[in-house]
């Protein structure tokens, strides 16, 4: 399994993992490579150093204290970590993509409007905006429904 670091055009930068470098090279010729954040087809590798990796010493290994039930473990490999991630990454921004597609930019008078909109003075409709985390709780102390997101200020062109 060969690891590539990968950016595209807007410089986003993310992990590839491929079968073989042949791999790459031909998901590449046939564009079947996009970045998970902003969906850009234009992803070239990156240098990187080899990552060389060595056995752990029992000094190193950590134990869990024993426990009277045992424990239920979920274990990845590294190849479907990375896809995983990969995979929650893209859902994400797929999401938010449609958000932003499908709701009403009202900018700082978001809480205002959010009023309106529960009160029946504005019609119905997705909105978002910019609001405090006190006026935030404010409106659902109120009964209004209001999802709050942390502004990623490098997502912000990229998914309109």
């Amino acid at each position: 399994m060969k690891v590539y670091n990968l950016a595209c055009a807007l410089d986003h930068r993310f992990e590839g993992w491929f079968s073989s470098e042949k791999d790459f090279f031909t998901q590449q010729a046939e564009g079947h490579l996009c970045c998970p954040i902003c969906d850009n087809a234009e992803v070239q590798r990156l240098p990187s150093a080899p990552h060389i990796g060595g056995k752990a010493t029992p000094d190193h290994i950590e134990r869990a204290p024993a426990s009277a039930e045992p424990a239920q473990t979920i274990a990845l490999s590294n190849a479907d970590h990375g896809q995983l991630e990969k995979q929650i990454q893209a859902t994400f921004m797929k999401a938010m993509r449609e958000l932003v597609h499908k709701s009403e930019d009202v900018g700082s008078s978001f809480a205002e409007e959010a009023r309106k909109i529960h009160y029946k003075e504005s019609p119905e409709r997705s909105i978002r905006g910019q609001t405090s985390a006190d006026e935030v709780s404010a409106l659902r102390e109120e009964g209004i429904d209001v999802l709050a997101l942390p502004e990623i200020p490098l997502l912000k062109n990229t998914l309109q």
